[in-house]
C-alpha cells in the first residue's frame, strides 16, 4: 500500500501542470481501476487453485466477490482521495461517502455470510427424497429465521448509515424520545411490516408449514415453494402461483398433507349399480394396487359406503408415500376399475330404472 501511495504522489506531480480537479479524477479513477484489476486477477488464481482441492472455499470465494471488490475499492479510495487535490468540502463529502460504503459493506458481509452458513448447513439434508420431513423442517426454519436476520440486518445498516448524518441523527433521537402522535404514527405505519416479521419467526419456531409441504389454502391445492419475510409463495398443481401473506398461516385455518409425514391415504368414489359384484371389485383394486409403483404396500381397501336411490357408493382407498404419488394412483385406480366394469361386468355400471305401464286393451 504504501508503493500504491508513493505511485501515486508522483503521478500527481507529473501532473501538476492540469488543473486540480482532473487531477484528482484521474488519481481516483486509476486507484480504482487497479483494485478492480488487482480483484480480478485474485479471483481467477483462487479459482485455478480451489477448482479441484476445495469445491466449497470455491463456493464461498464466488458468493464474497461483490464484498471483496466493494473493500478493495473502498481501501483504494483511502489511499487516493489524501493524495488527490481536492478541496476540504470535497474531500470532506468523500469521506462521509466511504463511510457510508464501509457500513454497507458490513451489512452485505454479513448478509453473505449468513447465508454460507446456511447453505453449508443445508448440505447434509436432501429435500428431493421421499422421506424429506426432516429436511424440510430444517429448510425451512434456516430460510424463514435467515430472511427475518436479513431485514434486521438491512434495517440497522440503513439506521447506521443515517446516523452519519448530523440532522438525522438529532432527528432519530428526537423521535425515539418523544411519545407522542408521530410514535403512534409510525407504530402503525410498521404494524404490518412488523407483524409479517413475527409471523416468520413463529412459522419458523412452530412450522405449520414446510418448504415443500403439500397444502389446501383458499380451496386451492399446492406445494409449499418459498417463504419470504413477509409472504408464502404456493406452487399450485396447474402451476400457477398463490401469494399468502405469512399472517394468514398463522390467523386461518387451513390443510397440510405432509404435516408429519409425506404419506397419504387417497379415496376414489365409484357409484356402480345394485347389481355390481362388489368383492370382484375389491379383488381386481388389490390386484391394481399391487401392480402399481405408486403404491407403498400400506393400505388398500374397499367399503360400500352409501346406498343412494340408483346406485351404490365405493370408496377405494390407496396409500402412497407422498401427495404427487397419490393423487397419480387414485387416478390410475379410478380409471382402471371403470375400465374393469365396462370389458367383465358392464351390467354394473349405472342405469336409470324406469316403470312402463301398459294399457293391454288398446294392444
Amino acid at each position: 500500500m504504501d508503493s500504491l501511495r508513493s505511485a501515486l504522489n508522483a503521478l500527481a506531480q507529473w501532473l501538476a501542470w492540469l488543473p486540480d480537479q482532473i487531477v484528482a479524477i484521474v488519481i481516483v479513477a486509476l486507484a480504482v481501476a487497479i483494485a478492480y484489476s488487482l480483484h480480478k486477477t485474485a479471483r481467477r488464481l483462487l479459482r485455478k487453485t480451489l477448482a479441484t482441492r476445495f469445491p466449497y472455499a470455491l463456493t464461498v470465494v464466488q458468493q464474497m466477490r461483490g464484498v471483496t471488490r466493494l473493500g478493495l475499492i473502498i481501501l483504494a479510495l483511502s489511499i487516493s482521495v489524501p493524495v488527490a487535490p481536492f478541496d476540504s468540502q470535497t474531500a470532506e463529502w468523500i469521506g462521509r461517502f466511504m463511510l457510508i460504503a464501509v457500513i454497507a459493506m458490513i451489512g452485505w458481509a454479513a448478509m453473505t455470510a449468513l447465508k454460507i452458513a446456511a447453505d453449508l448447513y443445508l448440505l447434509q439434508f436432501r429435500i428431493d427424497s421421499d422421506d424429506n420431513l426432516l429436511a424440510r423442517k430444517h429448510y425451512t426454519q434456516v430460510r424463514v429465521l435467515l430472511r427475518a436476520l436479513d431485514v434486521l440486518i438491512i434495517i440497522f445498516t440503513i439506521s447506521a448509515a443515517l446516523m452519519t448524518f448530523e440532522p438525522v441523527r438529532q432527528y432519530g433521537v428526537s423521535l425515539f424520545a418523544s411519545a407522542g402522535v408521530a410514535g403512534l404514527v409510525a407504530g402503525f405505519a410498521a404494524r404490518p411490516v412488523l407483524s409479517n416479521l413475527i409471523a416468520g419467526v413463529q412459522l419458523a419456531v412452530t412450522q405449520p408449514i414446510r418448504i415443500d409441504d403439500a397444502v389446501i389454502v383458499e380451496n386451492e391445492w399446492g406445494w409449499v415453494e418459498e417463504i419470504t419475510a413477509t409472504y408464502v409463495v404456493l406452487r399450485l398443481w396447474d402451476w400457477r402461483r398463490l401469494i399468502v401473506p405469512l399472517t394468514y398461516f398463522i390467523e386461518k385455518p387451513f390443510q397440510n398433507w405432509t404435516r408429519e409425514n409425506s404419506e397419504l391415504i387417497g379415496t376414489s368414489m365409484l357409484y356402480v349399480d345394485y347389481r355390481a359384484p362388489v368383492a370382484a371389485i375389491r379383488a381386481k383394486l388389490e390386484e391394481i394396487a399391487k401392480a402399481s409403483p405408486l403404491w407403498d404396500g400400506k393400505v388398500v381397501n374397499l367399503q360400500v359406503t352409501d346406498c343412494k336411490t340408483d346406485t351404490l357408493e365405493l370408496r377405494c382407498l390407496v396409500s402412497a408415500r407422498s401427495a404427487p404419488r397419490t393423487f397419480d394412483l387414485r387416478c390410475e385406480v379410478r380409471e382402471k376399475l371403470i375400465d374393469f366394469l365396462q370389458r367383465e361386468h358392464p351390467e354394473a355400471l349405472p342405469r336409470r330404472r324406469a316403470d312402463v305401464a301398459i294399457d293391454r286393451q288398446q294392444i
